[in-house]
């Protein structure tokens, strides 16, 4: 067996040479056609603003039709907020010729967010020399790197702030393209999401989505794992409901932990990212809950984000299930597990 091994080492080497040139190939044109339609849909958008009479309500009315439309047609990856980051693209890079295929849609949004020019420009060139990752991108911007090199004195200097910054550096692989969630919005294939790690969390999502549908109040099942992208970084919200009679969209966030001020938080940036981007006309605000498991206690919060307490009483608790029935259906479901376990 050994043997067969040793002799095919130099058979399997040119093969694997062979896969991994072709997957490069592949994540370089997707990325570079990807580039080349954003920019010319920013393109786009610029000119048909400047002729527009009303250019202040522009980006409000226009941009959200056309994200309404194109997500209807084409699926996700034209919220108003990417459309923003498309326009800006074509005016940041008003020659289609400095746009890099070496780096990524998501480096590009990224940099995007930088509004000083040498600033910018010193990022870019960077990671394209340097190969960072987008992740590694960010984290050079949120360390300062740029700043720290105009404050220090002399070359040598320098020269040991980059070695400090580029220590244990990522660098951007062909996976990370192939990867990136922009690109599965692009070429229109299913995402890979985040799988819920423990059988706890995964038994919860089966046995809210049966006790919402079971009430017969309007609930249908959106999914879970549903994306939020928020400055460039993407977040996944657990469950995903849309009520027919309260017709609003109902978000349901699940924690292993006691509840606090973070998840809230985050949890109201879902729902005002919903109201702006996945709301329809006539749609009203969205509600969010979060369901908090920790093993000393139960808790069920609602999250109204804009929405008042005086119309949530008055109009969205006639549907919702209260707290009290949350947290019974999920300790039924707890003991179901542990008895069965």
């Amino acid at each position: 067996m050994d043997k067969v091994l040793h002799t095919t080492d130099g058979l399997y080497s040119q093969v694997a040479e062979l896969i991994q040139s072709a997957r490069k190939q592949v994540a370089t044109q997707v990325n570079s056609a990807l580039l080349a339609t954003y920019w010319n849909v920013g393109r786009l958008i610029v000119e048909d603003e400047q002729k527009s009479a009303h250019r202040a309500e522009y980006g409000k009315q226009v941009l959200q039709t056309l994200s309404k439309r194109l997500t209807k047609e084409f699926g996700k990856g034209f919220s108003v907020s990417n459309l923003q980051y498309m326009k800006r693209f074509y005016v940041v890079y008003q020659k289609q010729q400095t746009v890099s295929v070496k780096l990524s849609w998501s480096h590009y949004c990224e940099l995007l967010s930088i509004s000083d020019d040498d600033k910018r420009s010193f990022y870019e060139h960077e990671c394209i020399n340097a190969r960072w990752s987008f992740r590694e991108l960010k984290r050079q911007i949120d360390s300062s790197l740029f700043e720290r090199l105009l404050l220090s004195d002399g070359q040598g200097n320098k020269q040991k702030v980059m070695q400090l910054a580029t220590k244990g550096v990522e660098m951007t692989q062909p996976s990370d393209i192939i990867k990136d969630p922009y690109v599965f919005e692009f070429v229109g294939i299913p995402e890979n999401k985040p799988i819920m790690e423990s059988d706890l969390e995964r038994m919860l999502v089966r046995g809210i989505e049966d006790f919402l549908l079971e009430l017969g109040r309007g609930f249908m099942f959106v999914g879970t794992q549903q994306r939020v992208t928020l400055n460039n970084t993407h977040y996944y919200v657990d469950m995903v409901f849309y009520n027919k009679i309260l017709k609003a969209y109902v978000l349901i966030e699940l924690k292993r932990t006691k509840l606090t001020p973070e998840a809230a938080g985050q949890l109201n940036m879902y729902l005002n990212y919903y109201a702006t981007e996945v709301n329809d006309e006539g749609d009203n605000p969205p509600i969010g809950i979060i369901l908090c498991t920790d093993k000393d206690s139960l808790t069920a919060e609602y999250a109204l984000g804009g929405l008042s307490n005086q119309i949530f009483a008055s109009k969205y608790t006639l549907c919702l299930p209260n707290k009290e029935q949350l947290i019974a259906e999920v300790e039924r479901m707890i003991r179901c597990s542990e008895e069965r376990g």
